[in-house]
C-alpha cells in the first residue's frame, strides 16, 4: 500500500461532518461507559517500586565499594591482613572510583532501562486486561440481546480446515 492510497480527497471533511450530525445520539449508558473507558485510559500509571527481580542488582549497582575487609585466618596473621586490606582500600579508593566510574554509570543506565521496560510491560498488560474485559462485556451484551449473527453457529463449509482448539493461558 502506498501513502497516496491512504490519503483521500473524497469525501471531504465537510461531507463527513454532515454525515456524523445525522447519527443518532448515543444513550446515557453508552456515553458513561465511553467516559469511564477514556478516563481509565488517560489515568497516569501508578508508581511502582523497583521490581523484585531487579532489587538485588540495584543493591550491587555501585561496584566501587566493596564489602568490609575480612579474613578467614585467625590470630595475628588474620588481623594483619584485614588491616593491610583496609589500608590499601583507603589509599587507593580515589583511583578505584575513577577506574570504575564508567562501569557504575553503565550499571545505572542498564538498571533504569530494565525498570522502564518492566513498567511499560506492566502498563501494557493492564491495558490489555481492560481491553479484554471491555470486549467480553460487549460480547455478553450482544449475546444477551440476540444480535449475534448466525454465522457464528453454522458449521464450516465442506473442505474448510478446522481451527485448532484454543489453548488455555
Amino acid at each position: 500500500m502506498r501513502p497516496e492510497d491512504l490519503i483521500t480527497r473524497t469525501p471531504t471533511a465537510e461531507a463527513v461532518a454532515r454525515e456524523t450530525q445525522q447519527l443518532p445520539t448515543p444513550s446515557d449508558e453508552a456515553q458513561e461507559a465511553l467516559r469511564q473507558t477514556l478516563d481509565a485510559a488517560a489515568r497516569p500509571p501508578t508508581p511502582a517500586p523497583w521490581p523484585a527481580l531487579l532489587q538485588e542488582a540495584r543493591g550491587k549497582m555501585d561496584s566501587r565499594y566493596a564489602e568490609p575487609a575480612t579474613s578467614h585466618r585467625g590470630g595475628f596473621t588474620g588481623t594483619a591482613l584485614v588491616l593491610a586490606k583496609r589500608a590499601f582500600r583507603l589509599t587507593f579508593q580515589p583511583f578505584i572510583n575513577e577506574v570504575l566510574r564508567k562501569q557504575v554509570e553503565f550499571n545505572e543506565s542498564i538498571l533504569d532501562a530494565l525498570a522502564t521496560l518492566h513498567d511499560v510491560q506492566r502498563e501494557q498488560a493492564r491495558a490489555q486486561a481492560a481491553w479484554r474485559k471491555e470486549l467480553e462485556r460487549r460480547l455478553a451484551k450482544l449475546e444477551g440481546t440476540g444480535h449475534v449473527t448466525a454465522e457464528r453457529h453454522e458449521p464450516a463449509p465442506a473442505g474448510t480446515p478446522k481451527r485448532p482448539p484454543k489453548r488455555k493461558r
